[in-house]
């Protein structure tokens, strides 16, 4: 498979040197494509080439090939470039048969791709998980084979991922009911190394399906920790939780365009601490922790000029948050404050009702808001 298409790469992946791959829908129209040439010529090309929605031409080699009266299949592994892609690795299987004129194009979910089994997603119940944009990518390199080789363009398109079913439990899918494999992702065909764009787009699909199934409380949380601690304190089911990691704003800007009645943010201290201060990235390469911060905090909240220096000195959030805690200055509660605030400001007037929690590492609340 090419590294990179040959439109070249962005401007962002020039300055950082990283080395961008190409998504699960890319690779299931590389080897649809491959698979349909060969039903109508008996030959596979090799390697394949498409073209992606931004005008990129990649070309990929084909791992299997497999051709026989009925059927052909071509099979695909991803590569996903320079990014952390739990699928980077998992060959893709698209095997394409031949339909009876008028039939269009049909998709079908086979080995390790999953089916929807819940409504909010962009996708009925029932069908494979094939996103609209994927879909609409094989449908055009199927036209484009049948222009060329005199087909009729009607056929039915089966996508396999190898192991697919075990590397989903890795990620959203079950939660947001797509079961027994994986997705059949992505919008432009490239994956950008380190931009998560596909978890921002889980927390999207995730807010979704919390809507679909009526739910009108839902949780943002940074962890599997703060799971836990919501679930106890609220006993909110699974499709109400977004594990929105680090990325509160993501969680913050859908909800805003696509209301709930309430979201409960729950994170540990210092993460939280950020929010508070006005982050909405909350990793820890792209924001800190801001002692003089949390010293302004903790003179609002009765500290001395003493305390306060020591809390703009401490190592790490919660070293501050233990020395506000022996004096008797609710820290935690006044970052929780802070962040809620900062989240309505986010949400700019949306009808939803906001509370925090902060916990420390063992689930301990150590802070929270009121509901506002």
């Amino acid at each position: 498979m090419s590294s990179e298409a040959k439109g070249g790469r962005s401007a962002q992946l020039k300055h950082t040197g990283l080395r961008p791959g190409w998504t699960t829908g890319a690779c299931a129209t590389a080897a649809t494509t491959a698979a349909y040439t060969a039903l109508l010529t008996g030959r596979f090309p090799d390697p394949v080439t498409i073209a992606l929605p931004k005008g990129q031409t990649p070309s990929f080699a084909l791992a299997v090939e497999e051709l026989t009266g009925a059927y052909a299949m071509a099979g695909i592994v991803k590569d996903a470039g320079d990014d952390p892609d739990v699928t980077h690795g998992a060959l893709v299987r698209a095997t394409v048969r031949r339909l009876p004129a008028g039939s269009g194009v049909v998709f079908r979910a086979g080995p390790g791709v999953g089916t929807v089994t819940r409504p909010g997603l962009p996708l009925p119940v029932g069908e494979p998980a094939v996103n609209p944009v994927p879909r609409q990518m094989m449908r055009d390199h199927v036209a484009r084979v049948a222009e060329r080789y005199g087909g009729t363009g009607d056929v039915e398109i089966t996508l396999g991922v190898d192991h697919g079913e075990e590397i989903a439990r890795s990620t959203w899918n079950p939660r947001l009911g797509i079961l027994g494999g994986l997705s059949i992702l992505g919008t432009t065909g490239v994956v950008v190394p380190y931009s998560c764009s596909a978890w921002i787009d889980s927390i999207r699909r995730g807010v979704d399906v919390a809507r679909a199934a009526g739910r009108t409380h839902v949780a943002g949380c940074t962890g599997s920790t703060s799971e836990r601690t919501v679930v106890a304190e609220y006993g909110l089911p699974e499709d109400a939780l977004l594990d929105m990691g680090d990325f509160a704003g993501a969680v913050l800007k859908y909800v805003r365009r696509h209301p709930v009645d309430r979201l409960t943010v729950c994170g540990g201290f210092a993460k939280l601490s950020k929010l508070a201060a006005g982050h909405l990235d909350l990793h820890s390469a792209r924001s800190q922790v801001d002692r003089g911060f949390l010293a302004g905090l903790a003179r609002r909240g009765g500290a001395d000029e003493a305390l306060a220096a020591r809390v703009a000195e401490a190592e790490t959030g919660l070293a501050a948050l233990r020395l506000c805690r022996a004096a008797g200055v609710p820290l935690g509660d006044l970052v929780a404050v802070a962040a809620r605030d900062e989240a309505l400001a986010v949400l700019r007037g949306a009808p939803v009702a906001v509370d925090v929690i902060c916990i420390d590492r063992a689930g301990a609340v150590v802070g929270r808001s009121a509901v506002a």
